[in-house]
């Protein structure tokens, strides 16, 4: 199943109960008066945040979704009964956007809740209208409707750590590499890219690909997930040795993560020279300095030698361990 990030959804809180006539009759007694209940009130709709980051795909087939209406009240004052209240599960990490008002809301905590359409009130039955100059009264009032609007559900992904580079810094490899014997969180689509989520060691990588030169401006994908990355805790900014310059790599993408968010340059940063098994280690060495005279702390790593990935993966866990 292909991954969703964002989808479009119409919602409807429920309709208030319709107050109601009604008047009291006992055998053998007088008539007593007016005994109509008032209406329940209209289900409420609340977004939830859960742990699963495809929920939104079972969404496309369907995508109008409303509470219960109230009940109407009863003789002998009953009032009526509540609408059910609609619950709609989101992922962990999601931004809702009420496209009638533009208010936003946020997700980040599992089980969180929070209600976005409030349902309308019960309407009054006659008895509510009776006082001592109105000892009959016929009035009642109908239920209020409830709200209706359109929403912008978006997963601003939440992991420990995001992966970001160019399309050739090898990112899906390393992360591959280094969560194969792990459980898995997941693995989605996204359109023509293969982004993944891996687990380390109880840790959540986060693997963020299309960056491009003019992604922070909307060019290519690469925009479509830059959002992703402002939840990570920290990047890990991976520049293949296969560059010919790797300084220039390297201030590239930074710029693209500070020209759309400028809060992304503060994250903590883990600088990597990948596939050092394309070239000779004398350019490894070269490269590496290139960026350390920079003043960057610059790891290496190539997914083909299992002690150096093994190096980099405790070096890694122990880096998010601080």
């Amino acid at each position: 199943m292909a991954f969703v990030d964002e989808i479009e959804i119409h919602l409807k809180s429920g309709r208030g109960g319709d107050g109601v006539e009604r008047w009291l009759h006992e055998k053998f007694k007088e008539f007593m008066g007016p005994c109509g209940g008032n209406g329940g009130k209209g289900g409420s709709v609340y977004m939830k945040a859960i742990r699963d980051m495809n929920i939104l795909a079972s969404y496309r087939g369907e995508k109008e979704f409303e509470a219960e209406d109230g009940h109407p009240g009863g003789e002998r004052s009953r009032e009526g009964k509540n609408g059910k209240d609609f619950f709609l599960n989101v992922p962990i990490g999601t931004i809702i956007t009420n496209l009638s008002n533009n208010k936003k809301y946020t997700l980040d905590t599992e089980g969180q809740e929070i209600l976005v359409l409030e349902g309308g009130n019960g309407g009054y039955g006659n008895e509510y209208f009776k006082s001592s100059r109105n000892t009959t009264p016929k009035e009642t009032t109908p239920g209020k409707d409830g709200e209706d609007a359109d929403f912008l559900i978006e997963i601003e992904l939440i992991a420990d750590v995001g992966f970001v580079g160019f399309p050739n810094a090898g990112k899906s490899s390393l992360l591959n590499a280094l969560t194969n014997s792990q459980s898995k969180v997941g693995a989605y689509q996204f359109t023509t890219l293969d982004p993944h989520l891996g687990m380390l060691h109880g840790y959540v990588l986060a693997d963020i690909p299309g960056i491009i030169e003019g992604a922070s401006e909307g060019k290519g994908l690469g925009y479509k997930f830059l959002r992703h990355i402002k939840k990570t805790r920290a990047i890990v900014h991976l520049i293949s040795v296969e560059n010919e310059n790797v300084v220039e790599a390297y201030k590239s993408i930074r710029k693209e993560l500070g020209e759309y968010n400028k809060d992304m340059l503060e994250k903590k940063e883990i600088v990597i020279l990948s596939k050092i098994d394309e070239v000779g280690a004398e350019e490894v060495s070269r490269k590496k300095k290139e960026l350390e005279d920079i003043g960057l702390m610059v790891e290496t790593v190539t997914v083909l030698d299992d002690d150096n990935l093994k190096d980099f993966s405790d070096f890694l866990t122990k880096e998010l361990a601080q």
